[in-house]
């Protein structure tokens, strides 16, 4: 398993970390398995989405802040539980095939680490396993 550390600068942020899984997938030297990414972090995330206009990442995280705004009258008394809910509704962890050495992610797809209560260092794990 190899993990990767991430900088976030702002409370939300989507950043691309497919560069990065590319890396460690062509370090593993697996041609045709199962790539896992999983985020542990209880205000983070991952999610795979389109990366090919940056417009999108924006658009998700303006509508989560409307539907899950920072401040709504929140039990937790930490400051965070919006961060909290939207790490539960993405999830921590995504699973991508590869095939012939590669990430089988559609032509707009990327993955993004999906930072919720930033800015932060935060870690990714990536395990890769051949099948």
């Amino acid at each position: 398993m190899k993990y990767i550390t991430i900088h976030t600068r702002s409370r939300f942020e989507m950043i691309d970390i497919t560069g990065e899984i590319r890396t460690a997938l062509r370090e593993s030297n697996v041609k045709d398995g199962i790539c896992h990414v999983f985020v542990p972090h209880t205000t983070a995330a991952v999610t795979i989405n389109e990366n090919a206009d940056p417009d999108v990442p924006r658009d998700i995280i303006k509508e989560l802040d409307k539907i899950i705004p920072l401040r709504d009258n929140y039990s937790h008394m930490e400051g965070n539980s919006a961060a909290h809910i939207k790490a539960s509704l993405f999830g921590p962890s995504e699973t991508i095939f590869i095939e012939s050495g590669n990430l089988a992610l559609g032509t707009w797809q990327s993955v993004f680490f999906c930072e919720f209560d930033g800015p932060r260092t935060r870690k990714a794990f990536i395990k890769i396993i051949e099948v």
